[in-house]
């Protein structure tokens, strides 16, 4: 590869971690202020840089919340994915990775949240603020093929982990799996309620 384009994989590269860096800080301060908090002004002091560095990658502070909502969207998105197409038992891996919203993953829930309620006010923010609820629900057509039952199944999901970062508390894994089952209105078409026995053939 010539000198140029060195330099220009160089560039890119550069501009790509600070992006990254941007959107960690904006995600700092959702979380430290909520989404009604960020600025260019307090993000830009959060990632220590100059408040123009802020505004030459994100034009807008929708672009900037766009971002940060996209991070956290896609995080979340290829998890739920993995559960769809790799885990034997979806339904627990799911009520897993709700839990988490209780321990490890709280702030990245909680900055989900945030920007997801800000969705409702800002346009811009409404596609990548529907991922999660798209996300639950192609995993929801593993299990069912009721379209009420994934309809609330999803709401179920939204609840759950609303519930658990407004309690702050450790989340009990059984009882999130059973109201995800009792969503799906008993169990599903494809693997047995823990401990059932298998159907007679």
């Amino acid at each position: 590869m010539d000198a140029g384009g060195s330099a220009t994989d160089g560039r890119r590269a550069r501009g790509q971690r600070r992006r990254a860096e941007i959107i960690a800080a904006t995600l700092a301060v959702v979380r430290r202020e909520g989404a009604a908090g960020v600025t260019h002004r307090a993000v830009a002091r959060e990632a220590d840089i100059p408040t123009s560095l802020s505004t030459y990658y994100f034009a807008t502070l929708d672009d900037l919340l766009v971002a940060a909502l996209s991070s956290v969207a896609d995080a979340y998105t290829a998890r739920i994915r993995a559960i769809a197409d790799e885990h034997e038992d979806k339904l627990g891996g799911l009520a897993a990775l709700i839990a988490d919203s209780a321990g490890p993953d709280r702030d990245r829930a909680l900055a989900e949240r945030e920007l997801c309620t800000l969705a409702a006010r800002r346009p811009a923010l409404r596609p990548v603020a529907r991922y999660w609820r798209e996300s639950v629900a192609e995993l929801a057509g593993h299990l069912t093929d009721d379209p009420r039952a994934v309809a609330a199944f999803v709401a179920a999901a939204d609840g759950l982990c609303t519930a658990i970062l407004i309690e702050n508390a450790p989340a009990d894994l059984d009882y999130i799996r059973a109201v995800l089952q009792q969503a799906l209105g008993g169990r599903p078409h494809d693997e047995a309620a823990p401990g059932a026995a298998a159907a007679p053939a």
